[in-house]
């Protein structure tokens, strides 16, 4: 069967608790949609309690369980409907993808002194003051779950970086400690040296935190079974940091841990081919150069050269290590990293992440369920948001399930409408995709003799005509303009 991943959450997902129970009620029909695993967000405490969608950790060891940040549960619900949520999707052989924060930490406890020196937040190599001294919230005590899990207190020592100063400006502040007073490295110059994002950031050469780091993986997996994880913000991380944990991992826990990272570089395909280089193929990325692609082509219509759609992606030059997405939650609207997808090009893009044979799909939660929401704009704004349901989504993703098997064909020698066929294989009859950014359009495509003489349906219904094939294996295949048709045998 195909892989196929949901990211089960968008920024704006419903709290009070109701995903995790949300997921329990969803695992049968997504298992029945083709969905193998599912990508949860962050579920331990962050500093906003209730509130945060995760990304601002606090505490890692509090899934939902202790009294911290004025609440037990966090946004998406307690320790024991997170417990409840991951056996309803192992029921149906669904697998949990955990999303990992080990970037940076957030809302510590105490405040503690200690020295730094200003960073320009443009290029973090540049210092641009003396030694000072200030006092932040660097110490954490975790009052509300005590020792309980862990007795490991983080202190400035943990911290390579701050941003906030008591009684000052917010500035980004370099931590002068033994470990270094340079930041890690990274693999790229952007800013200077990008290290730093937010918050606390976490110093992963302090070997006592490597050790506390690793610790808790063995227990988070020893809590949830969890069969994957998604790593966020690689380019703010040491890779070798990485490289070592996930290795410890897999090894602590048994079992062939998959992981995916976020290492967001939009059109720099090269930095995303050098990170897994130097990870040594441990981890999968997801493909934010052919999200960029998506972006541009929706944008720009019929003048843009669909030819070009896989260019420069990490799903044509390296496919076992690709994730392809349409969207996520960092780029869809009034995010930092805004980059949607046209509502009327995203059938177009889900059949070419859904129905190729490269890459590893991962479908985003408001494509398949809607979403609707309100959040300001850059100008400071209410903006309201719909988010509607992909326009044939469901049957996309049952046609990866059940006919996108086999060798592939491409018809790639129109500008403006592409097309290729599946041949499926001892299990699975085949399909033929076409799609179009302009005119309504009829592809010859060859779809082999074993299919002589049969008649092919359109799946999304957009045409009620069937397509017969010839005794040379060959149909005529239509498409409406700028739109997706999906043929398969009757």
């Amino acid at each position: 069967m195909n892989s196929t991943m949901i990211q089960f959450f968008h920024w704006y997902s419903e709290g009070d608790g109701k995903l995790w129970k949300d997921t329990q009620k969803q695992a049968q029909y997504l298992a029945k949609l083709g969905i193998t695993s599912v990508w949860f967000p962050p579920a331990y405490k962050g500093t906003n309690g209730g509130y945060s969608v995760g990304y601002d950790a606090y505490d890692l060891y509090d899934l939902g369980e202790f009294d911290q940040k004025g609440t037990i549960a966090t946004k998406y619900g307690t320790k024991d409907d997170y417990l409840k949520a991951i056996k309803a999707l192992k029921k149906q052989n669904i697998e949990v993808i955990v999303d990992i924060v080990l970037g940076h930490k957030a809302g510590g406890d105490e405040l503690e002194k200690f020295k730094v020196v200003k960073v320009d937040e443009n290029n973090r190599d540049k210092v641009i003051s003396d030694v000072l001294e200030i006092e932040s919230y660097t110490k954490f005590t975790f009052p509300g779950r005590g020792k309980k899990y862990s007795d490991f207190e983080w202190n400035f020592n943990c911290f390579s970086g701050v941003d906030y100063a008591e009684g000052m400006d917010s500035h980004i502040y370099k931590i002068q400690s033994e470990y270094g007073d340079d930041w890690e490295e990274m693999i790229h110059d952007e800013k200077g040296n990008y290290d730093y994002l937010m918050y606390n950031d976490i110093e992963h050469r302090n070997p006592f935190v490597r050790e506390e780091l690793n610790e808790w993986a063995k227990w988070y997996f020893d809590q949830t079974d969890f069969d994957g994880v998604r790593l966020d913000a690689l380019k703010h991380i040491s890779h070798d940091f990485y490289k070592e944990w996930i290795t410890l991992l897999r090894s602590n826990s048994g079992k062939n841990i998959f992981a995916v990272g976020e290492y967001w570089a939009p059109g720099y395909l090269h930095l995303l081919q050098k990170y897994i280089e130097v990870t040594e193929g441990c981890m999968s990325l997801f493909d934010s150069s052919l999200q960029n692609n998506f972006h541009n082509a929706s944008k720009e219509g019929e003048s843009y050269d669909l030819r070009r759609i896989l260019d420069e992606t990490l799903t044509q030059a390296d496919p076992l290590h690709a994730v392809s997405i349409v969207a996520n939650h960092d780029t869809q609207p009034l995010q930092d990293l805004e980059a949607p997808v046209e509502s009327w090009f995203k059938p177009i893009a889900y059949a070419l992440i859904l129905l190729r044979k490269d890459g590893y799909p991962c479908v985003f939660y408001p494509d398949l369920y809607g979403a609707h929401y309100v959040d300001k704009d850059r100008a400071g704004n209410d903006q309201e948001i719909f988010m509607p349901k992909v326009d044939g989504i469901e049957e996309l993703l049952k046609a990866r399930k059940d006919h996108a098997y086999g060798e592939q064909r491409d018809y790639f020698e129109d500008a403006n409408c592409l097309g290729w066929v599946r041949g499926g294989d001892d299990q699975h009859m085949g399909c033929a995709v076409v799609l179009s950014n302009k005119d309504s359009y009829n592809k010859p495509m060859e779809m082999g003799k074993r299919y002589a003489g049969k008649k092919f349906k359109d799946l999304l219904n957009r045409f009620k005509d069937k397509v017969t094939i010839d005794e040379n294996g060959w149909g005529d295949f239509p498409v409406p303009a700028g739109n997706v048709s999906v043929w398969v045998s009757e």
